[in-house]
C-alpha cells in the first residue's frame, strides 16, 4: 500500500495531467481558454459585450454582430513535369459581409448611413452620396467590467442592405429590429488593444 505522501504526489500528477489534456483538447476544438472567476456576484461565464464605432462615436443599441469571415479561393495547377500531382495555391480573398442588428430606436445612424447609398425622392442624380458613403468601423469586444479584450478595424464599409423594421413574430413578445448589412474591403485586428 502506498504511503500518504506517495498517493498525494500521484494525485497532484493526475490533476496536472488532466489540466494539460483539457488545455490541449480545448484549444484543438476552438474553445476559449479558461479565465479565473471574477468578483463575487459575477456570472460563472461572464458575457462578452461589444461596441461598434464609426465617425468617431459609439453606435448605441447594437445587440448582434455577425462573425468576421474571409475566404481565399484555392487555385489548382500542375507543372509540366508533375503529371499526376495537383498543387494548390491561394487565389483572391473575399471578405464576407458583416450584419449589425439592434432593436429599433430613435437613433438615426443606421438609416442615415443607408440613405447615403440610396435615398428615394432626393432628386435625379443625387440619390447616392458617393462622396462619403464608405466608412471605416471599429468593433471592440469587452468583458463584463467594460475592459476592451480585442478590437477589429473594418475598412471601406458601405451598407448593401438596410432593414428598417424586421418582421415581428406573432407571439407579441418580439421587439422591432433594425438591421444593416455592410460590404467592406477587409478587416484586421487592432493589436494595440490586446
Amino acid at each position: 500500500m502506498p504511503s500518504p505522501h506517495q498517493s498525494e504526489a500521484a494525485m497532484k500528477r493526475g490533476i496536472i495531467l488532466i489540466f494539460l489534456v483539457s488545455l490541449i483538447l480545448g484549444f484543438e476544438l476552438g474553445c476559449m481558454p479558461w479565465h479565473p472567476p471574477g468578483p463575487p456576484g459575477t456570472p460563472k461565464d461572464p458575457p462578452i459585450h461589444f461596441i461598434v464605432k464609426w465617425d468617431g462615436k459609439v453606435i448605441p443599441g447594437i445587440t448582434q454582430v455577425s462573425g468576421l469571415r474571409r475566404k481565399t479561393e484555392v487555385i489548382k495547377h500542375r507543372s509540366g513535369d508533375d503529371s499526376n500531382l495537383i498543387r494548390r495555391s491561394p487565389g483572391k480573398t473575399e471578405y464576407q459581409p458583416i450584419v449589425l442588428k439592434r432593436p429599433r430606436t430613435k437613433d438615426p445612424e443606421f438609416e442615415q448611413w443607408a440613405n447615403k447609398v440610396w435615398k428615394l425622392g432626393s432628386g435625379f442624380g443625387v440619390e447616392a452620396s458617393l462622396k462619403d458613403y464608405r466608412k471605416d468601423i471599429l468593433i471592440e469586444l469587452r468583458d463584463y467590467t467594460g475592459k476592451a479584450l480585442m478590437a477589429f478595424r473594418v475598412y471601406r464599409c458601405w451598407p448593401s442592405e438596410y432593414v428598417a423594421l424586421s418582421e415581428p413574430d406573432g407571439d407579441g413578445k418580439s421587439r422591432a429590429m433594425e438591421m444593416l448589412i455592410l460590404e467592406h474591403e477587409g478587416w484586421e485586428g487592432d493589436y494595440e488593444i490586446r
